[in-house]
């Protein structure tokens, strides 16, 4: 497994994940201001000429750097809408029928379609199946009887780095779902 590390602003917001190399590195510029998380990764490094033993580092799974105290709000601050993270904000399932499918047999629907003065933003977008995409075409959902299983949202920061993320581990679930409010319970169980 890939461990990601969770980055967090000195003020313990969640900013985003980087690499375990890229944890690695913040330890060595001295840039780690806390640590959070309870889990570690160990990276090996070279052997020592002097000594004959390899280096090992342990990077905390939750690390916040120095710099970027900077205050947003954390709730409405919206991840970027695309096609992967729509499907994971609505677990792979169309939200017309209720199947569960495959990335490359789901679409992104325009509840009210684009044609008809929709937009392209979290709460107008849904994950739809190829046929019940084709079936609803342009048309409003009064006008062709297809009701919505579930109510599309925007998610915060928060939410958005849990849909960005399928290896998340234990405590960084439970880091970003204090942050993420209410609806951290349904995007914990995407995978």
């Amino acid at each position: 497994m890939n461990t990601k590390i969770l980055k967090l602003n000195i003020a313990g917001r969640p900013v985003a994940w980087i690499t375990r190399e890229q944890g690695a590195l913040m330890y060595c510029r001295d840039q780690v201001a806390w640590e959070a998380g309870i889990e570690f990764v160990r990276l090996r490094g070279g052997t020592s000429r002097v000594t004959g033993r390899r280096s090992v580092l342990f990077v905390s799974t939750i690390v916040a750097s120095y710099g970027g105290a900077q205050e947003y709000d954390l709730l409405n601050d919206v991840p970027p809408l695309t096609n992967k993270n729509l499907f994971r904000r609505d677990k792979q399932m169309c939200l017309y029928c209720g199947d569960f499918l495959y990335d490359c047999e789901l679409t992104r629907d325009h509840v009210i379609p684009v044609s008809r003065g929709g937009t392209d933003t979290w709460e107008n977008v849904v994950t739809a199946c190829r046929i019940c995409n084709h079936r609803k075409a342009d048309k409003l959902l009064e006008e062709i009887d297809m009701p919505l299983l579930a109510v599309p949202f925007a998610p915060n920061r928060a939410e958005g780095l849990i849909l960005g993320n399928r290896d998340i581990l234990g405590d960084q679930m439970e880091f970003l779902a204090a942050h993420a409010g209410k609806r951290a319970q349904l995007l914990s169980n995407y995978k």
